[in-house]
């Protein structure tokens, strides 16, 4: 969607847990802006749009169909299929990392393949809401983890509505609308050593009954937290399997490979009139040092460095202007240290 006055593509979906974000989410297929051809020249007003469009478009983070995110699609479509005749202990799929990791981009990726699979093989008589996204909120009740399927939906919650009654009106609408595929997301907001947490994650095994549907979980470092602890937990863990989501490596051969490959392919997407082809892929072991292979902060780096050489009117990324860029807190603490306790790669000229 673009807005006429500006030129600027707007964001529709500020955010995935509504279903007309998810569905803009679905829809969107962002193309990135044409090249200014040689010789031509802009005036100031013209100039000002062409350097916004480019920017805004380099406000949007790159998909790159890592290793991870293949899995997850290629594991989770399965899992639907699998799924397909069962009438209870639905097999789900968990994915489990730490920050940056792309865990959320991973299970969105599926969530927009099965939903676009569906709509290209059933034209108007499929599902009318093939996929559905929620995020499990801190210290999330039953009640709350249940109204957060309903926000999604756009269920009226009056507060006299019991847990009881939310949780009715979700499953008996999902499952009219024919409901394939649950995505929630957060889920190690679920501490099943305290009692919010622990009927939470009933609430959320009963939804999974209730609901025919695949439903695929995602959070930090799954695996290390007491959601597979206990009775609860044997009950997750029999019946979920865990895809890890981890950072890049770059000690084999194959490690190094994907990481260039990653760094290409987002460079690839850059639209920048002065830089260089390949200049980054020729920082590999830098922005691997920079990120710690966290593709979260990879995408922060090279994003924001576009928009920093778009704005000073560099139109291009060097070492530099890389060394400027304040990345998250994670990926500086990763860092290698020199023992005077400075990084071991210090600013060079370009």
């Amino acid at each position: 969607m673009t807005d006429q006055a500006s030129g600027l593509i707007k964001n529709p979906y500020a955010t995935l847990t509504t279903k007309e974000g998810w569905r803009a989410f679905v829809d969107e297929n962002l193309e990135p802006p044409s090249p200014l051809p040689p010789g031509v020249s802009l005036d100031a007003d013209e100039l000002e749009s062409y350097q916004e469009i480019r920017i805004d478009y380099h406000t949007r983070s790159v998909v790159v169909a890592t290793p991870t995110i293949r899995k997850v699609v290629t594991t989770g479509r399965t899992r639907i299929l699998l799924n397909r005749h069962q009438v209870s202990a639905r097999r789900g799929l968990i994915v489990s990392g730490t920050s940056g990791t792309g865990k959320t981009t991973a299970i969105t990726q599926l969530g927009k393949n099965v939903e676009q699979l569906v709509r290209r093989r059933s034209p108007g008589t499929g599902p009318a809401l093939p996929v559905v996204f929620v995020t499990v909120p801190p210290a999330a009740t039953p009640k709350i983890l249940a109204g957060e399927f309903a926000r999604f939906l756009g269920i009226p919650l009056h507060y006299r509505m019991s847990q009881v009654q939310i949780t009715n009106a979700v499953c008996d609408l999902l499952g009219r609308l024919g409901t394939v595929l649950v995505l929630v997301d957060e889920i190690h907001n679920l501490d099943l050593t305290t009692r919010s947490g622990a009927e939470a994650s009933d609430q959320l095994k009963y939804l999974s009954e209730r609901i025919a549907a695949t439903f695929v979980l995602a959070g930090l470092n799954v695996e290390t937290s007491t959601l597979f602890q206990g009775v609860r937990g044997q009950q997750i863990s029999g019946r979920y399997s865990v895809i890890p989501s981890k950072a890049f490596g770059r000690r084999s051969r194959a490690d190094r490979e994907q990481w260039q490959a990653l760094i290409a392919t987002m460079e690839s997407s850059l639209r920048l009139d002065r830089h260089k082809p390949e200049a980054l892929l020729a920082l590999d072991a830098y922005l691997h040092d920079r990120t710690s292979g966290l593709i979260g902060s990879l995408s922060q780096l090279i994003r924001e460095a576009a928009i920093a050489a778009i704005d000073t009117g560099s139109e291009k990324i060097t070492k530099r202007l890389l060394d400027s860029i304040e990345l998250d807190h994670t990926a500086q603490q990763s860092q290698p240290k020199a023992p005077s306790g400075r990084t071991s790669r210090k600013p060079k000229a370009a």
